[in-house]
């Protein structure tokens, strides 16, 4: 399975994002480019790639742990950024400390599970939006319409462990699929 460890914006969350989008859809060059589906929204905490079926019991009991020992926190969708000529994404708000160590967290939980987590990298949180679909793409003109997208908060109250399936069809535009394999509550109660 190849899995990746999530925080998912909520719905509300994602239909504001989802008006802005739709506006950028609109900026010239925006149809050479390859974007992302609502279903695709996420920030991904720890990239755990392809995984046995063996391995998910434990990934999952400590993935569990690391959310137990993450309290929810506050955040939201904000500005933009991106890649080189790669990838165009939104960026977050409010307590990014706290979503930095549940990154750390989950990493670590893939690490002692007996995952290949690659190189150890500083997390920066960013929820992708498109990608460049021939060599490097100008983004500048929507980072800039994005410099004054801000979100409204909301409480990330759970961690989830993602399967994604990708495109095998050929067909051009095809996404990639993904199903929540798991969700853990965040703190002591979660």
């Amino acid at each position: 399975m190849r899995l990746f460890a999530a925080v998912l914006p909520p719905d509300e969350a994602i239909r504001e994002l989802a008006s802005t989008v739709h506006a950028l859809d609109r900026l010239p060059g925006a149809d050479g480019m390859r974007w992302t589906t609502r279903p695709g929204w996420h920030f991904t905490l720890a990239f755990y790639g392809e995984v046995d079926e063996e391995v998910v019991p434990d990934l999952s009991e400590r993935l569990a742990r690391a959310a137990r020992r993450t309290e929810p926190f506050r955040l939201s969708l904000h500005r933009g950024g991106r890649f080189g000529g790669r990838a165009l994404w939104v960026g977050a708000s409010g307590d990014v400390a706290a979503m930095g160590l549940l990154a750390d967290r989950a990493e670590s939980a893939g690490r002692k599970a007996g995952v290949e987590t690659g190189e150890h990298r500083s997390y920066r949180p960013h929820l992708t939006l498109a990608r460049s679909s021939r060599g490097a793409a100008d983004f500048r003109p929507y980072v800039a319409a994005l410099e004054v997208f801000a979100g409204r908060e909301w409480t990330v109250g759970e961690l989830s462990l993602v399967r994604s399936r990708l495109p095998r069809s050929g067909v051009p535009g095809e996404q990639p699929r993904y199903e929540t394999v798991g969700r853990w509550g965040l703190g002591a109660d979660g």
